[in-house]
């Protein structure tokens, strides 16, 4: 299976371990994973900020550099809902309906990691080994445009040495939502607070989520509290194992 890895903006820029755990993951289950140089932004924050003709180059550049990979891999529930839900939508706009199914197509082979490990690969077990206290945070687009379900707490619940503890309302956002975070300053502090009590409840040293984006914004509230709890991407931990490779 001819495998990519779409790192997405925020991991590329600012968590560049996620993606690295990301392909040691895939390598470890026998997979070669490609990382195509001319990849950019899937064009998320430009269609949820209203400007969709700038996000059109960036759809067809991804139908374009990702169209002939069996299996695109996203450590990402909100880029992979993006590329899911908008990029035939704004292909569609502006009345290009071969790039629309183009998108259509590519976006079927697009998966949010959790997506590809349970439902391509078939396993829950991938051999990790994590001795933490942990918790699941379950993102807004993970949850509800990508439905991935339990899939990540499957994973996690295989995970040796791992003591997965339920988060309180863990289906409550956690404030971030991009630009609403910004616009919204204060209902998102007020959103992080509450997100912040459920997770010190549960006494875990880990919050873990598919996307660093909302482990961004809550890292970013704990690290303020100096709590002891810190933040660490699924990928890393389903990549950590007992000899650290």
């Amino acid at each position: 299976m001819r495998i990519a890895l779409f790192v997405t903006c925020l991991a590329d820029t600012l968590f560049p371990d996620v993606g690295r755990a990301t392909v040691r993951l895939l390598e470890r289950l026998g997979h070669q994973v490609e990382f195509p140089q001319a990849q950019t932004c899937c064009g998320q924050m430009h269609v949820n900020t209203g400007y969709l003709r700038d996000a059109l180059p960036l759809v067809r550049r991804y139908a374009e550099v990702f169209g002939g990979y069996e299996a695109i891999v996203v450590p990402s529930g909100s880029c992979t809902g993006s590329i899911h839900h908008q990029h035939a939508m704004v292909a569609r706009r502006y009345g290009d309906a071969d790039l629309a199914r183009r998108a259509e197509d590519v976006a079927a082979r697009t998966f949010e990691l959790s997506q590809f490990l349970t439902d391509v690969l078939g396993l829950e077990d991938v051999g990790a080994y994590y001795p933490h206290r942990v918790t699941y945070h379950p993102t807004c687009h993970s949850l509800r445009l990508l439905r991935v379900g339990d899939r990540p707490v499957r994973l996690l619940r295989h995970v040796d040495g791992l003591d997965l503890v339920e988060l309180p309302d863990a289906e409550v956002c956690c404030g971030f939502g991009g630009t609403f975070a910004i616009k919204n300053a204060d209902v998102s502090t007020a959103m992080l607070a509450d997100k912040m009590r459920g997770i010190l409840a549960t006494r875990a040293e880990v919050c873990t989520a598919g996307d660093s984006s909302c482990l961004m914004h809550i890292g970013g509230g704990l690290s303020r509290l100096n709590a002891g709890t810190r933040t660490v991407h699924l990928a890393e931990i389903l990549a950590s194992t007992r000899d650290g490779e």
